[in-house]
């Protein structure tokens, strides 16, 4: 049997590994592990952590790796360093991160110099700040590539990557979000007591390459929201450098009857307040992700989201200007025609294309020394 450990840092990876990790679970041919660190182990964004233990996995182990505004130098060494002593006592055959946080890059680290396999979900694609770097940096430390469409194969194999450890398999929350088990508009608002017959849902993160700015950034988006007099369900921003700017913004907010504000929303409930919000406003990749693919008009605001895949028809660009952003959203417009929506990051079969290489013995028969591959 196999023993599969995957790492999870955020309540977004989480949303985005859950599906792949419940099918690896239920498999008798693998052993599956689940490291908790990160945003998940902290009371102030919302200790997540819960969210992972309620799905019930039997071998999970936590470590906290950070406090608050902690540089990301000194989280990454002491995510290595927890992680390296975990791995030694666990023996992975296989260590499954995600996306571009700190954390994918520590255990990828820790399996490359450990001589164990590293599986990367949704490596290829591209931001505007930091985050690109470490996606492309996990890549070249990772053995295995399961990406979520051909642009971002392309990508990769730009990096130099062998072609035949790059599988298509689209992005694995799109599994969930098509899924019949996504709780009910009635059922979310009851259990986050939001009473907006109408609203649009807000996140806004740091954009670390600005930190300098983000309290005028902030102050500036806050601004625009309660100048448009709609309702909004605000949930706070991720950890990254900058976050105390935009939290110390929302703080004037916590008297409007207009604003909700969330340290953190469980997933599936998170996609249903999505899926019938009037737009979503931010500079998350929800907006130009999941929003596209419930046909969710999105505003996406400065250059975080920069260069990532982004139909036209239903994202409003903005800068960080207050009445540039109070301009975009009351031009919005929730009536999108009518269209087939182009299902570029998958068909929600993720989890099926995941378990079937999983279970072919293609990878567990790759060489632990990669090779650059020239282009041309």
């Amino acid at each position: 049997m196999k023993r599969i450990v995957f790492l999870t840092g955020t309540r977004a990876d989480y949303g985005k590994l859950k599906s792949i990790m419940l099918e690896v679970d239920k498999s008798p041919n693998f052993d599956l592990h689940v490291f908790i660190t990160g945003m998940h182990m902290h009371s102030e964004f919302g200790s997540t952590y819960n969210e992972v233990l309620k799905d019930g996995y039997k071998n999970t182990f936590m470590f906290i790796n950070q406090r608050v505004d902690q540089p990301m130098d000194t989280t990454l060494s002491k995510t290595v360093d927890g992680f390296s002593s975990y791995i030694a006592e666990v023996k992975p055959d296989l260590i499954i991160v995600h996306g571009d946080r700190l954390e994918a890059l520590a255990a990828t680290i820790v399996g490359a110099m450990n001589n164990i396999l590293v599986g990367h979900i949704e490596g290829g694609e591209v931001s505007g700040t930091i985050d690109e770097s470490i996606r492309h940096a996990v890549t070249k430390l990772a053995h295995i590539h399961f990406v979520s469409n051909e642009e971002s194969k392309n990508r990769i194999l730009q990096l130099g990557e062998q072609e035949n450890r790059v599988f298509v398999v689209g992005s694995p929350d799109i599994d969930i979000m098509l899924s019949p088990n996504i709780p009910s508009i009635e059922k979310t608002k009851q259990r986050y007591d939001i009473n907006f017959d109408e609203y649009a849902l807000a996140l806004f993160h740091p954009v670390t390459t600005s930190f300098r700015e983000m309290a005028n950034i902030s102050e500036s988006f806050v601004k625009a929201l309660e100048k448009s007099n709609k309702n909004y369900v605000l949930i706070h921003p991720n950890n990254d450098y900058g976050r105390t700017f935009i939290v110390e913004a929302y703080q004037k907010l916590e008297t409007n009857k207009r604003f909700r504000v969330f340290q953190s929303i469980r997933f599936e409930y998170f996609l249903s307040l999505l899926k019938h919000a009037n737009f979503m406003i931010g500079n998350s990749s929800a907006g130009i992700r999941e929003a596209f693919i419930y046909r969710t008009p999105s505003i996406d605001i400065g250059n975080r989201q920069k260069g990532r895949y982004q139909p036209s028809s239903y994202i409003t660009h903005s800068s960080y200007c207050t009445d540039e952003i109070l301009n975009a959203i009351n031009n919005i417009s929730k009536d999108i025609p009518p269209s087939k929506v182009d299902m570029v990051f998958g068909e929600g079969d993720s989890k099926d294309k995941f378990m079937k290489i999983l279970d072919s013995e293609t990878i567990w028969s790759f060489e632990l020394q990669k090779y650059f591959m020239d282009k041309g």
